[in-house]
């Protein structure tokens, strides 16, 4: 085994441990090299990628605009910056079918990643559970464990009736364990007794997103959830998004309406809801709170441990 591989499964090991609700695993998502260079030096175990991040610091818009090549080659700047795990959002897969999601995952993985997460969006379950397989195989034929994260956009996006909602997640979360994955990420979910239901009857590690309106960490632990994302809020909070109508460069709404990765509300919302705060304007400190024993100051950026 090659450095480089025993380097990677070292990784995967330690990322797939980090998953436990006893100490859920609180994720700052970075967008580049810096960002994930301060998400580390905050003491952070691991860090995620925010597509929508990725995608308005390359002047596009979220939602599965970018190609394949722009957004791998920025992951590949990530794992190489840092020295912790790195899990990436690779939106659907940035492919027709599961054949290009295959594609996709064998060059995140030749980048270094012990995680990925992929989502289903307005997709039909069936068609995006056979992404999700070709992205296992894609693992499995590289010979790593990586950690596949399916994402449910049900509540994100407010797909069917709620009273429904709540049943339509947990059947695609059984039918996307079966097809491979390994956590299930549900965005948009607020509510506590939901989260409780979710974390029940799912049989992976839960994630849900941090934000306004949302449990603390240490209680959505306490409810069964082992992962914690801010998704697209430290880089709302990094380019000053306000939630109006200009996006960046002033070409018009970083992201579709009700669109994939947003955190409805401020972006200092939700990096309070993580145990941090970030102001949401350009130039403001943005504050992240992480598992460290030392303050570490970057230019522009205030970093204070737990």
């Amino acid at each position: 085994m090659t450095t480089a591989h025993a380097v990677r499964a070292a990784h995967v090991r330690l990322f797939r441990s980090l998953h436990t609700p006893s100490a859920p695993l609180a994720l700052a998502n970075a967008w580049d090299a810096a960002s994930a260079r301060v998400v580390e030096a905050a003491g952070a175990p691991a860090v995620a990628t925010t597509s929508a991040g990725v995608a308005w610091a390359l002047g596009s818009v979220d939602g599965d605009t970018l190609d394949r090549d722009r957004a791998l080659a920025a992951l590949a700047q990530v794992t190489a910056a840092v020295t912790v795990p790195v899990t990436a959002d690779l939106e659907d897969g940035y492919g027709a079918g599961p054949a290009e999601v295959g594609a996709t995952v064998t060059r995140a993985l030749a980048a270094g990643v012990a995680g990925i997460n992929l989502e289903d969006g307005t997709r039909i379950p069936a068609d995006f559970a056979a992404r999700l397989t070709a992205a296992r195989t894609a693992a499995d034929k590289a010979g790593t464990d990586l950690f596949l994260n399916a994402r449910i956009d049900t509540y994100l996006l407010g797909l069917g009736a709620p009273e429904h909602r709540l049943t339509e997640t947990l059947t695609r979360a059984h039918h996307y364990v079966a097809a491979g994955a390994d956590g299930i990420f549900v965005p948009g979910v607020t509510d506590p007794a939901t989260i409780s239901a979710l974390a029940a009857e799912i049989p992976v590690p839960l994630n849900v997103m941090a934000g306004p309106g949302a449990p603390s960490v240490a209680e959505l632990g306490r409810l069964g959830v082992a992962r914690v994302s801010l998704g697209s809020g430290v880089a709302q909070a990094a380019y000053g998004w306000r939630g109006g109508r200009r996006g960046v460069a002033g070409r018009g709404d970083v992201r579709r309406p009700g669109g994939r990765g947003a955190v409805s509300g401020d972006a200092g919302a939700a990096g309070r809801a993580v145990g941090g705060a970030g102001e949401g304007q350009a130039g403001s400190p943005l504050i992240l709170r992480c598992n460290s024993h030392k303050e570490r100051k970057s230019p522009g950026v205030r970093v204070r441990s737990a």
